[in-house]
């Protein structure tokens, strides 16, 4: 049997440097492993379509916030292909009816709008106050590194990936219809995607493992990348990506 490749699916406005020290991990493992890039597609049904183009053969995916219900799309598409799926940060249901998913649409356009007004940096900047740790807002080096990251995204693609998650699918029926490995994962302090909604997706995914990072709010890999790291790294041995080379994570 194939290997499988591990994909690395970022979120909202997020490219490669959210997975930082997780590439850096794969490859001190010898794990081969692709990075998606969701461009100007405006449906986490094409962002999973591109993927599954891009990368042929059995995957095992990563998905951070925004990635982790496009790696659910993967999983209603070619569930057969996964050999492991870890969800990180994220969540499975649509937009809420009534005034709480009017609230979140309101948030996202003015967020958009300011992206158009102000530009990329100060939407960041606003953005990140809801989303990490409340103790790291004074931590420049991680702030600028996730500035910096948002920076190279254009309002384009900011405008297309909010369409996708407004308009985002019922992931209801997927989790239960997974087989493989599964890591659900998240920030203890996470308001958005709070660790009750990882408990809950627990219960529907058969035999899946739940880790909730102390100290830690929406943006687990770059807040905490060490305790993210250790537990990919049990994933990783449940999943077929071949021996791993033995190399302190």
């Amino acid at each position: 049997m194939s290997r499988a490749t591990v994909v690395l699916i970022p979120g909202l406005m997020c490219d490669h440097g959210v997975w930082a020290a997780q590439t850096q991990l794969l490859r001190a493992r010898g794990v081969g492993f692709g990075i998606a890039r969701h461009g100007l597609a405006d449906s986490l049904v094409d962002m999973a379509s591109a993927v599954l183009a891009e990368q042929p053969g059995p995957l095992a995916v990563i998905g951070h916030s925004m990635g982790g219900r496009v790696a659910l799309e993967i999983a209603r598409q070619a569930g057969a292909r996964l050999r492991g799926i870890a969800l990180l940060d994220t969540g499975f249901t649509p937009l809420a009816s009534g005034e709480a998913g009017e609230r979140e649409t309101r948030g996202r356009l003015a967020l958009l709008e300011q992206a158009r007004t102000e530009g990329v940096r100060a939407m960041a900047l606003s953005w990140l106050r809801g989303m990490v740790h409340p103790a790291r807002l004074q931590d420049a080096a991680l702030i600028e590194a996730i500035v910096t990251m948002f920076e190279r995204r254009s309002v384009a693609e900011f405008a297309a990936q909010v369409k996708a998650l407004l308009q985002r699918p019922d992931a209801s029926d997927v989790l239960p219809r997974i087989d493989c490995p599964a890591l659900l994962l998240c920030g203890e302090q996470d308001r958005w995607s709070p660790p009750q909604q990882h408990i809950e997706m627990q219960r529907l995914v058969p035999g899946s493992l739940l880790t909730v990072v102390p100290d830690c709010g929406h943006l687990a890999p770059l807040e905490q990348p060490q305790a993210v790291n250790a537990a990919l790294l049990s994933w990783l041995e449940l999943v077929d990506t071949g021996p791993l080379l033995q190399i302190a994570p």
